[in-house]
């Protein structure tokens, strides 16, 4: 965690510091104009600007999480691309400026009195509210590059109280502390780490189909280098420099780290003070300042040491000749209370935050309610205009019915609502552009009904209709798919004789490893697990729900074996649940020819392999003891690569742009997987770091994601 809270805690501590000193001047110049009662204001100004930081931090927050996976990747890379241009300009505007803040905001607080508390709130507001949004932008950043955000939050937590205490302390003058320099080395520092977040939002957007080269990889270490070791958490936490770069990644941060820190360092030479020499030096002047306040004398020389200025002579008192308040004048009209306005100035940050965030997706337009029975189907249904459209069907019918959105002409698909029961309404939504429309109603039981069809005349966009799959177009990849697998179970009768003969000959270490060899062949099995009906669960059993657990009698398969494997039970205890494994093998071998596998389930088992692998295996809650749950997952995904192998053809001429993206996902996420194989070992689930583990687990979801459309690509649908 402290690795990744390092770049917060240093972003936290000099925007902080950056913050409290601007506060700082702002108080003083007000405590020396003898204008203490409109100190409420500044503070007011302060606490707008920070509850427009937190509510800043809750919308990027709240929209990343509504947006899919990809697109997470594309809006968190563009958000890293300007977080390290803020902190960039962040960087260079303090070493430019910091000669003339003090001067600045004197100024403009002077001009601010004579004009009403509103201008003083706003100046204070203005004046840290950007110190502010900026801090939240690489906070945010930062997190999504740690993945997680506790440590970022600790980070930056202790930075920001460490600021406010050194701001403390230059304004009480209990410490001394050279700004510039602090300035000079901590933006030194940041811009080695922006160029490391520059890297991580390149890849992100590369990951979010933004940018190409995702493949494209310039340093590829993942099977050399421990992900989990601490020179390497250290620098992904800090650097973000990970074993496995691309080459967009490795030229955006050496091209910007070359160029950006070229100009910081030029820039600090050039503006360094001179030495003064005899001829330079001020004349000597009697003291002639009059007595001033600790506070503002304090926060004027924190300002001259961040501008390496020298101390000047007095100043002219702001408040001399300033009339004393009149009192207040009896019977005065009510005023507004104190508190209203630092109330105000929470709440409205925090209320419009959350509106962004309940309407941050775009709404589909309104549209025609549509009747869904035998005798009205279609009633209702106009030409609508091109673009995005929402249909309310209503069913008018007394039986539950399916509705489809179609091309008449080739029976293609655009959109399509199931299991609408009689009575009620539910919103189809879909892409219109120019073309023939028509309903197909599907009632539960009985005849579909095609409604008329209406032409659409203009544009819209190109529209992707589904063209629609008979159990004739799946009769091949089915046939490719039931070879596959009888192959496949003839392997794993084999290999479970095998390691019956292991156990048998108290061979326990040879059983381990040909205990996970015959494991992986059934796990390679995936899409046909709905079809082995009870054989599953002689095969490849859980504990889970079993009421004595691991001891339970019932408790049998691959599982119970690797438990008394790794538990040390001894070879007679194993005999006969290896027994009862090879017997469930073999039976399931003669039985399956004749099981009923339905082709509508292959499409399914696209997606449902790895969800079971997300579950499960990389849970590790199917782990008794040989931490082999992602040589498990290699199978799964094996297997899940064979399925879409037969159903290639059909999806090819149905989304021609999935398989490309559904094969680089499987790229990504073999090379994560095989990252962690080393010889015949492989990295337990529960071993793996946090990083490592968030991306597999994240490469998975995102496989997952893009896979999700197959099995209504290829669903069976009834024809009219």
């Amino acid at each position: 965690m402290w690795d990744d809270a390092f770049p917060s805690f240093l972003i936290g501590l000099r925007e902080g510091l950056e913050a409290g000193l601007i506060v700082s001047i702002l108080v003083a110049t007000l405590v020396r104009a003898e204008a203490r009662n409109r100190l409420a204001q500044v503070w007011t100004g302060v606490l707008a600007a920070i509850a427009l930081a937190m509510s800043f931090g809750a919308v990027l927050t709240f929209t990343a999480a509504s947006l899919s996976a990809t697109a997470q990747e594309a809006f968190g890379g563009t958000l890293g691309v300007i977080a390290v241009a803020f902190v960039t300009a962040m960087v260079f505007w303090m070493r430019r400026s910091a000669r003339s803040l003090a001067g600045e905001i004197k100024e403009k607080v002077t001009g601010a009195l004579a004009m009403g508390s509103g201008v003083l709130i706003l100046t204070s507001f203005l004046a840290v509210g950007r110190e502010g949004l900026e801090t939240a932008l690489f906070l945010w950043t930062t997190a999504k590059a740690a993945g997680e955000s506790a440590g970022p939050l600790t980070g930056a937590g202790i930075g920001l109280v460490l600021a406010a205490g050194l701001c403390w302390g230059l304004y009480r003058r209990v410490l001394k502390i050279n700004l510039t320099r602090f300035f000079t080395y901590t933006g030194a520092v940041l811009i080695v780490i922006a160029a490391g977040v520059l890297g991580y939002g390149l890849r992100d957007l590369q990951e979010g189909g933004v940018l190409p080269g995702s493949t494209a990889y310039a340093v590829d270490l993942a099977g050399h280098i421990d992900a989990g070791s601490w020179y390497s958490t250290l620098l992904q936490g800090v650097l973000n420099i990970t074993p496995t770069m691309t080459w967009l990644q490795v030229t955006g941060y050496v091209a910007y780290l070359a160029v950006v820190m070229t100009l910081f360092v030029r820039g600090v030479r050039t503006s360094a003070p001179k030495p003064a020499g005899p001829e330079s030096r001020p004349e000597s002047r009697p003291e002639s300042r009059p007595e001033s306040r600790p506070e503002s004398a304090a926060v004027d020389s924190a300002s001259r040491a961040a501008a390496g200025e020298p101390e000047p002579q007095a100043e002219p008192d702001l408040a001399a000749g300033r009339p004393e308040p009149s009192p207040k004048p009896a019977g005065e009209p009510w005023r507004r209370p104190a508190w209203v306005v630092p109330v105000a100035v929470v709440a409205v940050p925090a209320v419009v935050a959350g509106l962004v965030v309940a309407f941050a997706r775009p709404k589909p337009s309104g549209g025609q309610t549509v009747a869904v029975s035998e005798t009205e189907c279609g009633k209702g249904f106009t030409a609508p205009k091109p673009g995005r459209q929402t249909f309310r069907m209503q069913n008018t019918g007394g039986k539950t019915a399916e509705v489809y959105l179609i091309d008449p002409s080739s029976n293609a698909v655009y959109g399509e609502v199931e299991g609408l029961a009689p009575g009620t309404t539910r919103d189809l939504v879909a892409t219109v552009a120019g073309g023939t429309y028509a309903w197909r109603c599907v009632p539960s039981s009985g005849k579909a009904v095609t409604s008329r069809s209406v032409t659409v005349s203009g544009g819209g966009g190109s529209t992707k209709a589904v063209v629609p799959v008979s159990e004739n177009d799946l009769a091949a990849p089915l046939t490719a798919y039931k070879a596959y697998v009888e192959q496949g179970l003839a392997t794993l009768v084999a290999q479970t004789r095998t390691l019956q003969d292991d156990i048998a000959g108290n061979h326990l270490a040879k059983a381990r490893a040909d205990w996970l060899t015959a494991h992986l062949t059934y796990a390679s099995l995936g899409a046909a697990y709905g079809t082995f009906e009870d054989y599953d669960q002689k095969i490849n059993g859980r504990a889970d729900g079993l009421p004595g657990g691991v001891a339970d009698q019932d408790f049998a398969g691959f599982h119970r074996v690797e438990y008394g494997l790794w538990h040390a039970q001894t070879a007679g205890q194993l005999k006969a649940p290896v027994q009862a494994l090879a017997d469930a093998v073999a039976g399931l071998q003669k039985a399956f020819p004749s099981q009923d596998f339905d082709p509508g389930d292959l499409p399914l088992r696209a997606h449902e392999i790895l969800e079971n692998t997300l579950q499960f295996e990389l849970t590790a809650d199917t782990d008794e003891g040989s931490g082999t749950n992602l040589a498990t997952a290699n199978a799964n995904l094996a297997g899940t690569r064979e399925l879409l192998t037969v159903l290639r053809p059909l999806l090819t001429t149905r989304a021609p742009k999935l398989l490309p993206t559904v094969d680089a996902d499987i790229a990504r996420l073999q090379k994560l997987l095989d990252a962690q194989h080393q010889g015949a070992t492989w990295t337990p689930v529960e071993q793996l770091d946090t990083v490592t583990r968030q991306r597999i687990a994240g490469a998975t979801g995102q496989l997952l994601e893009d896979l999700a459309p197959v099995p209504d690509l290829l669903e069976i649908r009834k024809s009219a």
